[in-house]
């Protein structure tokens, strides 16, 4: 059992080296002088495919080494948890659909108030959270009906490593909005969505 846990976690650290490495500004700077034009395309596609690929042995290793288990959630309060974990499900492509110029590499690489960083334009989901992102991720693990030994610890450290890289994240938006994210900062929480969603007159 620790053999597996250790193969478990090397698997999630060689997740994270790779998908910190590519989330990185001199990483996405040296993609951007490569491939010109075309990464602002290319990146989110090629990045998520990477994901993907790279999650893909860890998912595998917790199948065949799920560990044993703590809980099981019997019906029918199973059906709500994972009710709850479709509905977080959406929440991640409607994050990239309201805010498509956060995630545009040129955008990202610019200095705040210029032309290529454009402005906050804050709308939809970004009305109600700050880091869908983050939020839906945890909905989506802690709501699983179940719960191993193995699959407790993969989800703190994934718990980790998400938070510390919603950190990461909203500095980049701090460096590429400046004092308009800071401001939007004071009015929406980070995790806990607001109870009714930002309204016009309150972004300034």
């Amino acid at each position: 059992m620790v053999s597996s846990i250790v193969v478990l976690i090397f698997c999630l650290i060689g997740f994270a080296v790779i998908h910190s490495l590519l989330a990185s500004l001199p990483v996405k700077r040296i993609i951007r002088r490569s491939l010109g034009s075309r990464a602002d395309q290319l990146y989110m596609p090629v990045y998520s495919l990477i994901a993907v690929i790279t999650l893909a042995p860890l998912v595998y290793l917790l199948y065949k080494n799920p560990g044993p288990f703590i809980y099981i959630v019997s019906s029918p309060w199973r059906w709500f948890m994972v009710g709850g974990q479709l509905i977080a499900a959406i929440i991640g492509p409607l994050a990239l659909m309201h805010a498509p110029h956060r995630f545009r590499l040129r955008a990202q690489l610019s200095a705040p108030k210029t032309s290529e960083a454009g402005s906050l334009d804050i709308q939809g989901i970004y009305r109600w959270i700050r880091d869908p992102f983050l939020f839906s991720g945890l909905i989506i693990m802690w709501l699983t009906p179940f719960m191993t030994v193995n699959l407790l610890i993969i989800y703190i450290l994934i718990t980790i490593y998400l938070f510390m890289g919603s950190l990461h994240w909203e500095s980049r938006l701090v460096a590429q909005f400046g004092d308009e994210y800071r401001e939007y900062q004071k009015k929406v929480r980070r995790i806990i969505p607001r109870l009714h969603p930002l309204k016009d007159e309150d972004i300034s």
